[in-house]
Parts: structure tokens; C-alpha cells; sequence
């Protein structure tokens, strides 16, 4: 069986995977191509650097929240369902990020202190699907929002202790479901006027 093909997904896997063994401290290149059974040559026609690997191997795991929500967001049905929706989606993606796999959180949490320009277009892309849905609860008549970008800009801050990172220590705790829905229903009433 000929050997599979190297591609840039393969490699983001198998970081993420040298990652979760060694952290970040640890793993390097040479790693990768070793968990990959290449040289680590290979790795660099991918990726030109170690910090372009490790910015994509962080920007892959931030799109995979902005991906499920980003369904939400086409989803049809009322704006206010939705923004709900997006909302508890976005904390219990977060929540589970940190609860799941907690090594492998502080892991991203070092790089993404390193890779600052990835959690600026993540968050960009997750304040525009807010505001899309905004949008959409403007044209339906069930919001009032003068500018959905600046609204989703304020949205989005008002609810960061449900998905910022720094406030992921608070996340285990039994009233933080409480707290949330009664920020998530505090949000929704204001934007109904």
C-alpha cells in the first residue's frame, strides 16, 4: 500500500497530537515528522516555519467553534431563537474546550498567546456572525439596533465571561449555567427594546 499523502491537514493532526504529548515547551518540528514518518523537510514545504505551524495548528482549533456556529447563523427561524442559540453554543464549545481536554487547553492557551493576529480574525469572524443574526432580528422587527456591528461588538463583550478564556477557571461551577441564561436573557430582552 503506497504511503498516504502528505498534506497540510495531516500535519495540523499530527501537531495537534505532539502537542497534546509534549506541550508546547516541548514539541518541535522534528517531532511532527516523526509522529508523521517523514523528515522534517517535509513538515517545512508546508508550513515555513515552526510559529506558521503553530499558528495554524491554533487558528484550525478556533475555527472549529466558529464553524458550528457559523450553522447556526444560516440556520432558518427566528433571530431571537438563533442568537439564543449561538450564545449557549458558543459557551458550551468553550466550556468543553477547557473541561475535556484541560492539558490540551493550556496547551492553546500558551500558543495562542503567542499568535495574536489568529484570536483577532477569530474573534472578528465570531463578532460578524453575531451581527448577522443581529441583522436578521432587525429586519424581522424583533430587534432594535441601530448598528448591528457595533451591537455585536457589545454583545460579544457583555457575554466574555462565558467564552473568554481567562474566565475558563469559573466555568466548572454549578451556578455558571444560571448566570448565563439569566446574561443570555438580559441581552435578548435589550435588544427587544
Amino acid at each position: 500500500m503506497p504511503p498516504e499523502t502528505l498534506t497540510p491537514e495531516r500535519i495540523l493532526e499530527a501537531t495537534e497530537e505532539v502537542l497534546r504529548r509534549y506541550g508546547p515547551a516541548k514539541a518541535t518540528v522534528v517531532d511532527v515528522a516523526r509522529a508523521l514518518g517523514v523528515s522534517h523537510g517535509s513538515v517545512y514545504r508546508h508550513f515555513r516555519t515552526k510559529a506558521a505551524l503553530r499558528e495554524a495548528v491554533t487558528a484550525r482549533w478556533l475555527d472549529r467553534t466558529s464553524e458550528q456556529l457559523a450553522t447556526i447563523v444560516d440556520d432558518e427561524g427566528a433571530a431571537a431563537d438563533r442568537l439564543g442559540r449561538w450564545l449557549a453554543t458558543l459557551f458550551e464549545a468553550k466550556r468543553h474546550k477547557a473541561g475535556d481536554d484541560p492539558e490540551l487547553f493550556a496547551t492553546y492557551m500558551t500558543l495562542i498567546g503567542e499568535s495574536g493576529g489568529v484570536v483577532e480574525r477569530h474573534v472578528g469572524d465570531l463578532e460578524a456572525q453575531l451581527a448577522k443574526i443581529i441583522e436578521a432580528g432587525v429586519g424581522e422587527g424583533a430587534f432594535h439596533a441601530a448598528s448591528p456591528t457595533t451591537t455585536a461588538h457589545a454583545v460579544f463583550a457583555a457575554t466574555g465571561r462565558f467564552h473568554d478564556p481567562c474566565y475558563a477557571a469559573e466555568w466548572s461551577r454549578p451556578e455558571i449555567t444560571a448566570d448565563f441564561e439569566a446574561v443570555r436573557d438580559l441581552v435578548l430582552r435589550g435588544l427587544r427594546g
